[in-house]
């Protein structure tokens, strides 16, 4: 007898279909995987096996073999195991082969028949969705899974309710979207003392999209003024959550299957290899810019990430995509990241500093300075100096604009950014930092004064083209934060003021 079952493998997001087939036949007994399973799928025939037994059934004393097709694919991971035990329930006449015909499976078994969590349950779901199938899945995945708007979701906490509800004597209930996560720290603008430069930089930043560099001594607040960045951006929306949810569902960082309508805020340690920054590793998971999706990725201590990895970040801030590419599989993830990145001007940083600069001041700025290629410094928008506070500031200045007051003129830039995008019939767009060719030259059409001061600064400071049309995108955002319908001279100044090459020395 031969059984089918519907299940998938994963190629990134992808979902790639899977048909596994389970054949018991006469012979001498033996159990038999075959379509290139790596070792995890391979092991799920004892997992299987002793699950069964649990329940009281035995596989026959007959030759069989189980196949997953297509042949040519690597199959991966554990969540094969329910599957497997479906095929084989299926094979063997306890379970009608018609009644699964219509879903997808995936879930690990325990050895006591348990049915455990896996990753990348809502890219499945909404593949099931759009394929008009239903699934069955993990328990504990079911909240995860009735976010994709499909209805027909069997979600068992263990094989033997699965077994039940497909006999009629018990009914797996129907999973319940659980809340969104609510962010509970508290972390607003008006808490940042002084630095009203930087915190003006930050908003245009939040505004259109851009890149950001602040560079000061240490404890001058560059990292509360980037950890408060996702306070005063817009929250995502629908689509963009859903996309986001799906990339950290695949990484398993979806906790009890609920969704954030925050934008993601990563700031991995200087420490981690360019794998975890970019992604990679033998499965060709999801990094660091790619959990950013949509967010805020922040570098503190930015020379003293690795050279590989810096660089590896080019390509990424330019796509906003990463492909991963190995010999038996090119991985493909979204990675539209804000990228804000912080250092010291030197590495004792107190570089201008009489009183504490080091002894071998200029030069070991130089050197800490050179670690950060130029190319990757031409990719962000906006370099700014964060000051020391002084200790009036500390104990006297007075609060701040929190930041809801910011939020909002964010948000009304973004909207006029968002009808200009319709308007020149590029909806897909969201920030300005997206315009490209003639889009950004229709976007930030410049009058003659604002044209000849970019271009007379252009050919004095040598910059490249890239780095001219992320001063057009500059402005126009700081022109749309005004509510100004051109580009005028004051805001390319404005831009250029926002984009120093690098650092006093």
């Amino acid at each position: 007898m031969l059984a089918r079952i519907n299940t998938v493998a994963f190629n990134g997001l992808e979902i790639l279909d899977v048909n596994l087939q389970v054949q018991i036949s006469s012979g001498l007994p033996a159990f038999t995987i075959v379509g290139l399973p790596d070792k995890s799928v391979a092991e799920s025939r004892d997992r299987v096996r002793a699950a069964l037994q649990s329940l009281g059934l035995g596989l026959p004393p007959k030759r069989i073999t189980l196949n997953l097709a297509p042949a040519d694919l690597v199959k991966e991971g554990s969540h094969f195991d329910l599957a497997v035990a479906l095929g084989l329930l299926a094979g063997m006449g306890v379970i009608p082969q018609e009644e699964l015909d219509n879903y997808i499976v995936l879930g690990e078994l325990g050895l006591d028949a348990s049915v455990a969590p896996v990753n990348g349950v809502l890219p499945v779901a909404i593949r099931a969705n759009r394929a008009h199938k239903g699934l069955i899945c993990p328990a504990a995945n079911g909240g995860e899974a009735a976010w994709s708007g499909l209805r027909d979701i069997i979600a068992p906490d263990s094989l033997l309710s699965l077994i039940n509800h497909f006999k009629g004597t018990q009914l797996v209930p129907a999973p319940v979207r659980p809340q969104p996560v609510k962010n509970t720290a508290v972390l607003d603008m008006s808490d940042v003392k002084g630095q009203e430069t930087a915190k003006h930089a930050l908003e245009i930043a939040a505004a259109g999209g851009h890149n950001l560099l602040m560079v000061g001594p240490p404890g001058a607040g560059k990292s509360m003024l980037a950890a408060r960045l996702p306070s005063i951006l817009p929250p995502l929306t629908p689509e963009e959550a859903l996309e986001t949810s799906m990339i950290h569902s695949v990484a398993g960082e979806l906790k009890d299957g609920r969704i954030c309508l925050e934008r993601p805020y990563r700031a991995p340690h200087h420490s981690a290899s360019t794998p975890a920054l970019v992604g990679g590793g033998r499965k060709g998971q999801p990094g660091e810019i790619s959990l950013a999706h949509n967010g805020v990725l922040f570098l503190d201590e930015l020379p003293e990430f690795s050279r590989a990895a810096l660089e590896a970040l080019r390509q990424p801030l330019e796509n906003g995509s990463i492909t991963i590419s190995r010999v038996n599989a090119h991985t493909q993830y979204p990675a539209e990241f804000q990228l804000i990145a912080a250092m010291n001007p030197c590495r004792c940083g107190h570089l201008g500093d009489r009183g504490l600069e080091c002894s071998r001041a200029p030069k070991c700025a130089e050197e800490y300075q050179a670690k950060i290629s130029g190319p990757l410094l031409d990719r962000i928008d906006i370099h700014i100096e964060v000051p020391a506070v002084t200790p009036w500031e500390i104990g006297g200045a007075p609060k701040g604009e929190t930041s809801a007051q910011i939020r909002e003129r964010v948000i009304r830039a973004r909207q006029i950014q968002a009808e200009r995008f319709r308007r020149f019939g590029h909806p897909e767009l969201t920030v300005n930092a997206q315009l490209k060719g003639d889009l950004l030259e229709q976007a930030a059409a410049l009058d003659g004064d604002a044209r000849n001061l970019l271009i007379d600064f252009a050919g004095k400071a040598r910059i490249s083209a890239r780095a001219y049309h992320r001063i057009l995108r500059l402005a126009r955002t700081i022109a749309d934060l005004q509510n100004a319908e051109k580009v005028l001279k004051l805001h390319i100044a404005e831009a250029l003021s926002l984009r120093r090459r690098m650092l006093s020395k």
